[in-house]
């Protein structure tokens, strides 16, 4: 009786140790590494990719350096994608603020933010590499009137 409830205990342990990894998004990113996307040379900058939402006149992005609060303009992108793609620095934050005009004149803003850095790793593909970690920022938006 005693047994059970220890194995029950263990088990339990178990699937929360599981459940936490799986959802960590750094520690997923860590375990499932793209061998397609590694490079040979450490990479100085890195390629963002910018989901955005569709049917919008015009999205304009601004990407800020930092956190938004800090207010320093890094670049403004102009699209009507549903995604793009800008190169940044790597090791710093940036905050990414798109700006939805829809057709009948609504607006709609979308905040996100990501700091890009750099993976090394010597037995997970063919060769060592370099992999870029945080290098996609979501802008859909989730709600709209």
């Amino acid at each position: 009786m005693v047994l059970k409830k220890y194995i029950r205990a263990a088990s339990r342990a178990i699937i929360f140790i599981f459940m936490v990894l799986l959802f960590s998004c750094e520690n997923i990113q860590d375990i499932f590494i793209n061998c397609s996307e590694c490079k040979t040379d450490e990479p100085s900058d890195a390629q963002i990719e910018i989901k955005l939402s569709s049917n919008y006149s015009e999205i304009r992005i601004n990407i800020f350096e930092g956190n938004l609060e800090d207010s320093i303009l890094y670049k403004t992108i102009t699209t009507v994608y549903n995604s793009t793609y800008c190169t940044l620095p790597l090791n710093k934050t940036f905050t990414f603020a798109a700006r939805y005009l829809s057709l009948s004149g609504n607006q709609y803003i979308a905040v996100n933010s990501i700091t890009p850095h750099v993976k090394y790793v010597k037995d997970q593909c063919n060769e060592p590499c370099y992999f870029v970690l945080n290098n996609k920022v979501n802008l859909r938006l989730k709600y709209t009137k």
